[in-house]
């Protein structure tokens, strides 16, 4: 094609792990010679960081991570159900403007007519009104497949939740995945969708983190209270349930009676986490003074010192398809170890960039932490593996070579009916 594709990516959230992952695709597709622009909130976070694209943060939400999370429980009666008014009230607002922002972005998308429109993660079923509506109008739709479980949701109505979301689906004309584990895993819930529409791409590196002027590393030594050369095994990421923290817990509790470290949960806790569950549990097993809870969104400029202090970064999860969170200790150079879960196993190496284990193993996860922390050198070399692999095969530039020729064949096969329906 002689002409640039002009790609629109919408990305609601203007902070987070997607904005992220959105900033960094964007970058590499621009280099790739494609005319790129990113629709996202007005809380984008990265605006003072070089763009090779345009920006438009329109998009009227709300932020993401407030300053004080609400994972709280409340033992007075008449203050649980204050919050729980206050918080369906909440709700409702939010709706009413997801359902506003919806409309003013589809009347956009339908005016400026892009060649392509790329979509992340879709939240609501409700949402799939505006996409068939884009689809009916001629506007091609694609979509990076990041989740499409209800991982957080249990019960008996889950599955039947879960089948809401399927006309979503339909709209798109191209979907991308992280691993052939998480491709085939969404077949199998949605056949309906042809395997020729379906693409696998890595999960691309953390890279745009090395652009940050990071924090003193004794600004977290201080905050943490840790000792000169005090080892830490970290987790760092979004607290959920499907995390498998209560795993990470247990795994440390049996590795420190044969190595010395401290314990570091680093993140933000989704509505869904138990905090004080969590809390009691590190009691319980006489941990409160050797792992250490930073429930905050952590700053940018934290995240590489957070990353320097680590010895070995663990993704205990029980359900996932994969972990941006787990590129980021690659970009640092850090090993690690994660679950055979979902698309883990397709991204770690396993000996090499870290260690697999299975899921809700905390004998196998504390021996594999127990062997990084007492062996330096082993530690060193698996590091530097990872950060091998975060520069080439999870390299921004060769992903987005292998999305590129997908476009243009949706782009040329459009141009084509069109023509013929001309004729």
């Amino acid at each position: 094609m002689n002409n640039k594709i002009r790609l629109v990516m919408v990305e609601p959230n203007g902070s987070g792990g997607l904005i992220h992952y959105a900033y960094q695709l964007c970058s590499a597709l621009s280099n790739e010679n494609m005319d790129v622009t990113l629709i996202t909130g007005r809380n984008y976070e990265l605006a003072d960081f070089p763009h090779n694209f345009r920006v438009e943060a329109t998009l009227d939400l709300w932020q993401l991570f407030e300053a004080k999370s609400e994972t709280q429980l409340f033992k007075n009666p008449l203050i649980r159900m204050w919050h729980k008014s206050r918080w369906t009230f909440r709700r409702g607002i939010r709706a009413i403007r997801l359902i506003r922002a919806w409309v003013r972005l589809t009347r956009y998308l339908l005016k400026i007519k892009p060649d392509l429109i790329q979509f992340s993660k879709i939240n609501f079923p409700f949402e799939s009104i505006f996409l068939g509506h884009l689809r009916r109008k001629g506007q091609l739709l694609t979509q990076i497949c990041h989740e499409f479980e209800l991982r957080e949701s249990t019960g008996p109505f889950s599955s039947l939740l879960l089948r809401t979301y399927a006309d979503i689906y339909t709209h798109f004309s191209a979907m991308f995945f992280h691993a052939s584990e998480n491709r085939n895993r969404f077949l199998e819930l949605f056949p309906f969708v042809p395997l020729v529409d379906t693409h696998i791409i890595p999960l691309g590196n953390s890279n745009w983190l090395l652009m940050i002027t990071p924090d003193p590393v004794d600004v977290l030594k201080e905050k943490y209270r840790l000792q000169e050369d005090e080892r830490i095994v970290l987790f760092f990421g979004l607290l959920a349930p499907s995390k498998g923290l209560d795993d990470l817990i247990e795994a440390f509790a049996l590795a420190r009676k044969s190595c010395q470290a401290k314990l570091v949960i680093a993140g933000y806790p989704t509505k869904h986490m138990d905090m004080k569950g969590l809390t009691d549990r590190i009691t319980r097993l006489g941990l409160k003074d050797d792992v250490i809870l930073d429930t905050r969104y952590i700053p940018l400029g934290q995240i590489r010192p957070l990353m320097e202090l680590a010895a070995v970064v663990v993704y205990p999860y029980v359900s996932s398809t994969q972990s941006g969170a787990l590129q980021v200790a690659y970009t640092f150079g850090k090993p690690v170890i994660a679950t055979r879960i979902g698309g883990l196993p397709e991204a770690v190496d396993d000996t090499r960039s870290g260690f697999l284990v299975e899921v809700h193993s905390p004998q196998e996860m504390a021996e594999k932490i127990i062997l990084i922390i007492n062996n330096p050198d082993r530690r060193r070399e698996m590091g530097a593996y990872a950060r091998r692999l975060s520069e080439t095969r999870f390299d921004w530039g060769a992903i987005a070579r292998q999305m590129r020729p997908v476009y243009e064949m949706l782009v040329n096969s459009k141009s084509r009916t069109t023509m013929g329906d001309i004729d």
